[in-house]
């Protein structure tokens, strides 16, 4: 059964250019486009990994993996962050939030497949 990953990202061609990556390397695919949808489409969806931009509408990438990693119910989704955010205060802190990883934009396809293999990886920490 293929992997569900969920692409929460504000910017329309970033979504576009993921959905057809990830589609093309084998993964379900669902798309949301602020914090509050992706809250939402967590539930129904059940990813696997959740990739996350850090500024989103109505509820920011930080404030999103804060919630997801207090609730129990979420607890072994992997999170992602792929974010225009570089500093390293802000990976930091989305590691901090409990992400399992952080890439920065623009990134390497071939890198953030890698990346997605090794956390979806069966017993991966």
């Amino acid at each position: 059964m293929a992997k569900k990953v969920l692409v929460v990202d504000g910017d329309e061609n970033i979504v576009i250019a993921l959905d057809f990556l990830l589609r093309r390397a084998g993964y379900e695919v669902a798309v949301a486009r602020d914090g509050e949808e992706a809250l939402s489409l967590t539930d129904s969806f059940a990813p696997d990994l959740i990739l996350l931009e850090t500024v989103l509408p109505k509820m920011d990438g930080f404030e999103l993996c804060r919630r997801l990693r207090q609730d129990p119910r979420h607890a072994g989704r992997k999170i992602l962050f792929l974010t225009a955010r570089g500093r390293e205060i802000d990976r930091a802190k989305g590691l901090a939030l409990g992400a399992d990883g952080y890439l920065t934009k623009p990134f390497s396809t071939r890198e953030l497949l890698e990346h997605m293999e090794r956390l979806l990886a069966p017993g991966a920490a």
